[in-house]
């Protein structure tokens, strides 16, 4: 259990996003090594979940194996994980927490697994040091995770600490609020590059619009966190974490090439998205609009770049019903062929009835999830000049 050594890295994600964090990994120097559910397998080292925590946009949690066992029970746990050198890795002044993910017939309630991790884990710093660490459910020390399925165990270390999602930004959710992973997935899935244009009416609380700003100023978005649980680690390298830091934010940018626009007709949404940018320090790079998203204002398309209309409108599911929207959804499909000649159209939804009522063909369909909810990232090519409407039954379905 030597963590300063090269390891197992199990990058965690929602379901849908292995293909975009795949990319970001290797872009960072982490080739993965295996699909796995719930994420992808890489080798790695202490310093490679550093950077990936740093940089990930699409990432949930980075965890860094620790000790693969069996086990029928709880006592049976228990006892695979008292022996292992525990005072090693966690400060015996320090936090402990632990959360888990438990497939056992043995275990109604994963909180009890969770209670004999850390009951193994303190009974050793009492039997070798004569103290226990502190320990509970904040995640302000150092964090354990365990993958228990039948007999199958993992333990890893979770060096995230607080989900990747949770920038740290978004201080206003507004309603329904797309999760931050989600947002980036789905810009990414758009091939959106931070060059072009981009146009995001129905803003909500502006998770895509912020989400498109760190992407085109090069912003890492682990700088806007103000902590990681794996410094809270015995062996933590705070001066390396610390180079890496300032690395990042030499490669940010100042501007963007072209406009970011985020517009909703509801002002108290837009007074939330415009705190939660001031937040993110991406305010000053977001237009933002009190408008009808029919009269929001379409810049012409920069040349030689992929410009890009996106948005989330509401799908029936959680806030309102499916007939109340179809005129919603008619209206974007008018509008995407009116007035966004020249922009990929990206519209992420949940209904495929409501889908059909945009009256537009699809380029692509992308399959991702929103939480419990199965969605698609619908994209459309918008070429310029004057094309024939498509019928709501003419266009293409959701597969």
């Amino acid at each position: 259990m030597d963590i300063q050594k090269t390891g197992k890295i199990f990058v965690t994600c929602a379901r849908g996003l292995q293909p975009f964090l795949a990319d970001e990994m290797r872009a960072l120097g982490v080739k993965p090594e295996a699909e796995q559910p719930g994420g992808l397998l890489a080798n790695g080292t202490l310093a490679d979940c550093m950077r990936l925590n740093l940089w990930l946009r699409t990432g949930h949690r980075v965890l860094f194996q620790l000790h693969r066992f069996q086990a029928t029970n709880p006592d049976e746990l228990y006892a695979a994980i008292l022996p292992l050198p525990w005072e090693e890795i966690i400060p015996e002044d320090g936090y402990l927490s632990v959360e888990s993910s438990v497939d056992n017939k043995s275990v109604r309630d994963s909180r009890f697994a969770n209670l004999r991790v850390k009951d193994a884990v303190v009974d050793r710093f009492a039997e070798k040091q004569g103290r226990r660490p502190d320990s509970g459910p904040d995640k302000s020390g150092t964090m354990l995770f365990l993958y228990w399925k039948h007999r199958d165990a993992v333990l890893y270390l979770d060096t995230s600490g607080s989900p990747l999602s949770n920038r740290g930004y978004r201080l206003q959710p507004g309603k329904a609020p797309m999760r931050e992973t989600l947002a980036a997935a789905c810009l990414l899935a758009s091939r959106y590059n931070g060059k072009g244009v981009l146009l995001n009416p129905l803003c909500g609380s502006g998770t895509l619009a912020i989400e498109a700003a760190l992407l085109a100023t090069g912003t890492a978005p682990g700088l806007l966190r103000p902590d990681f649980a794996f410094r809270h680690v015995l062996g933590h390298d705070e001066e390396a974490w610390k180079a890496l830091r300032s690395e990042a934010r030499s490669k940010m940018r100042q501007t963007t090439a072209n406009p970011i626009i985020a517009s909703d007709i509801d002002p108290v949404a837009v007074t939330a998205a415009r705190e939660n940018a001031m937040e993110a320090g991406m305010e000053e790079l977001i237009e933002f609009q009190v408008c009808d998203f029919r009269d929001s204002p379409v810049p012409e398309p920069a040349k030689r770049h992929l410009n890009l209309m996106i948005c989330n409108p509401e799908y029936g599911q959680r806030m309102g019903e499916e007939a109340e929207l179809e005129a919603v959804y008619k209206a974007l499909g008018d509008f995407m062929k009116q007035r966004c000649g020249g922009y990929t159209g990206a519209v992420f939804t949940g209904s495929k009835p409501l889908s059909k009522h945009i009256g537009l063909k699809t380029s692509k369909r992308i399959p991702l999830m929103n939480g419990p909810i199965e969605c698609r990232l619908l994209l459309y090519e918008l070429y310029a000049g004057t094309r024939e409407q498509k019928s709501p039954e003419s266009s293409t379905p959701l597969s």
